[in-house]
């Protein structure tokens, strides 16, 4: 009979056919587990966008030794454009397109509002402490706030200030001024004494340094833009027509040169380290550029909190960037854990003895290295401590953009200051749905 021969035939088919399938299965298992893990071990890459220049001060060391630190987080930075707005025009693009490429948020401070309203950001409250937030200046971690909640950390700081000539001021035994009329009175002297052809340099064309600068004016005359918590407006107050009036007062008096109303920052620093200038209101960045070998003021100058109205207080406008996460971001736990080690101690002072900035961390304005380097650290700190916030108001870029314009024209004479300001005032009061 045949049929057991067939029958073993057939079992041992069988056998073999199991025995394939299963070595199939365990290869297929393996490669499986092999890519799980590969792809686990990969390293997770964050995205940021940021202007060219400051990409290579990050580029110096920074990510290297975050990178070093941490091997499974990469960071890669995109370069945008150098002007700020266009910058933030691009993540506005972005997270408005959808998804958005970026997990890292590089922000300037008077975008943490929008971005936050918008529901861009990741809430940062329960990843750090109230101990933690303490090591930095108040000021940058209010920058960080919309409606109470933090959404920025504080990268590095930067404030309106003002530099004059301080071996010009000793030698006609003059003190540095502490009023607005002071710093008329200085300059007029100086100028007749042929020692500076201008006085006073402030930036005037029409664009968001022209509100940072009369921010600072506004207030050291006791005047306020726009009050964050009850959106009162206070451009048609008096406090406002009398900053205008002193700053066009410097053209009027040949304190300031005529063209000053379309001056930029870059326009004033030039002219003031041509050394033709006794005073400028400027940011930190142009310390080491007027302390430069080259430089025809090198070792000439210093810097104090700007001047004031009698019985006001001096204002500096607070700049500075800090980072935040996208909420859209697909690696939130690795996104925080770069903003943790670039605003540390130990990063944020490699990054200013690098490149020069203006730490966040207070401890840092007196940190030995870095005073060694530059000196006039522990003086800024004072600057920064009295920093002024613009508006952190969701539609601060409207807001902005109603008194560049109405501002420009009064200042450049195109419109009498108390109806340029009085429009701007129902201006902005439409636009955020304010009374008074």
């Amino acid at each position: 009979m045949l049929y057991r021969p067939i029958n073993k035939l057939q079992r041992f088919i069988r056998n073999q056919s199991l025995l394939r399938v299963g070595a199939f299965l365990a290869t297929l298992l393996g490669i499986i587990l092999f890519s799980w893990v590969a792809l686990a071990q990969r390293p997770v890459t964050l995205n940021m966008l940021i202007t060219a220049p400051d990409a290579q001060p990050w580029r110096q060391g920074l990510i290297k030794d975050f990178e070093a630190a941490n091997p499974g987080i990469r960071l890669n930075l995109v370069e945008g454009p150098n002007a700020t707005n266009l910058l933030e025009d691009l993540y506005t693009s972005s997270f408005i397109l959808g998804e958005s490429p970026y997990d890292l948020i590089n922000m300037d401070v008077i975008w943490t509002p929008k971005f936050a309203a918008a529901g861009w950001l990741l809430p940062l409250d329960d990843r750090i402490s109230q101990q933690e937030l303490a090591a930095f200046s108040a000021k940058d971690v209010e920058g960080g706030r919309y409606q109470d909640k933090l959404y920025r950390i504080p990268m590095r700081s930067d404030a309106g200030m003002l530099y004059y000539r301080e071996d010009l001021l000793q030698q006609a035994g003059l003190k540095p001024p502490e009023t607005f009329a002071d710093l008329m009175q200085i300059s007029q002297t100086l100028q007749k004494k042929d020692k500076v052809n201008w006085g006073y340099l402030w930036q005037g064309r029409q664009y968001e340094g022209l509100v940072a600068m009369f921010l600072e004016v506004l207030e050291g005359f006791g005047g306020f833009w726009v009050n964050p918590d009850t959106l009162e407006v206070g451009l048609d107050r008096p406090e406002t027509l009398q900053a205008i009036e002193f700053l066009r007062s410097t053209v009027k008096e040949g304190i300031s040169p005529p063209g000053v109303t379309t001056y930029q920052e870059e326009d004033t620093r030039r002219l003031f380290q041509s050394g033709q200038v006794a005073f400028l209101r400027s940011w930190p960045y142009a310390w080491p550029l007027g302390q430069a070998e080259n430089s025809p003021i090198r070792g000439k100058i210093a810097i104090k909190p700007m001047v004031h109205a009698p019985g006001q207080t001096g204002a500096a406008c607070l700049g500075g960037w800090g980072l935040g996460i996208a909420k859209n971001s697909r690696h939130p736990e690795e996104a925080w854990k770069a903003i943790q080690y670039f605003t540390s101690k130990e990063a944020q002072r490699r990054f200013i003895l690098t490149a020069g900035f203006v730490p966040s961390r207070q401890e840092l304005f007196t940190d030995p290295e870095i005073v060694a380097k530059y000196p006039h650290y522990p003086q800024l700190l004072q600057v920064v401590n009295n920093a002024v916030l613009r508006p952190p108001i969701a539609q601060y870029a409207q807001t902005s953009d109603i008194l560049q314009r109405y501002l420009s024209a009064a200042l450049a004479g195109r419109m009498a200051p108390e109806r340029a300001m009085q429009a701007a005032a129902a201006e902005t009061r439409r636009l955020l749905g304010a009374k008074g």
